[in-house]
């Protein structure tokens, strides 16, 4: 019994030391796989020497200007030596009633609107609408342009003015452009912004039907 007590199988290990694996010296590396893959690679001769040329850089040719006279007389305004036309402003306002053949008679219409522009038409009578608010100058204009075709008057000048002062712009003279393209377009056959010499930009040419 005590021998089995002294049994120890596993007792002759204690003197067997654990030994490092050396690496085979099959053992590839990197630079063998690389020779490897590129063993069956081989030169093109052709492709020593690729001929390249810089790309040719086109400046362009700097056209002479057609706009000479346009910049000399937008010179000559900028320095005050030359008035603006009306007809050039973006104040400036125009409309012509169009008739059934409305693209035939469109060269026309535009003939008729510079005419009234330039003043060939005389101004017959005119409403000055300064210092009315927008309610009673409706009532105004219309009872103006209603007695205008009454009397069988053929141009008349309304005044609106500029409304420069008005924190909104222009609102009457907006208000008149709805007007008389609208409810009292059965009167009206064109309008144009005045002449300089009749209140410009601040009034307008009723051509009445």
């Amino acid at each position: 019994m005590s021998e089995r007590l002294k049994y120890r199988p596993f007792e002759a290990l204690k003197d067997i030391s654990i030994k490092q694996v050396k690496t085979p010296a099959s053992v590839v590396d990197d630079c063998d796989y690389f020779s490897m893959a590129m063993a069956r690679v081989r030169e093109i001769k052709e492709f020593r020497e690729i001929p390249y040329s810089a790309p040719s850089l086109s400046v362009p040719t700097q056209r002479p200007s057609n706009n000479v006279e346009d910049a000399e007389a937008l010179t000559e305004i900028v320095m005050g030596r030359s008035p603006v036309e009306i007809c050039h402003t973006q104040e400036y306002v125009e409309w012509a009633a169009a008739g059934r053949g409305q693209t035939r008679n469109l060269a026309a219409r535009k003939d008729l609107l510079l005419r009234l522009h330039k003043g060939e038409f005389a101004v017959q009578d005119y409403l000055d609408l300064h210092g009315f608010t927008l309610e009673e100058a409706e009532l105004l204009i219309n009872d103006f342009i209603t007695e205008s075709v009454r009397r069988r008057l053929r141009c008349v000048k309304i005044i609106h003015g500029r409304g420069l002062r008005s924190p909104a712009g222009p609102v009457l003279k907006e208000a008149l452009m709805r007007w008389l393209t609208g409810r009292m377009r059965k009167h009206v056959s064109a309008f144009t912004t005045a002449r300089g010499c009749d209140g410009g930009l601040g009034a307008v040419y009723v051509l009445l039907k």
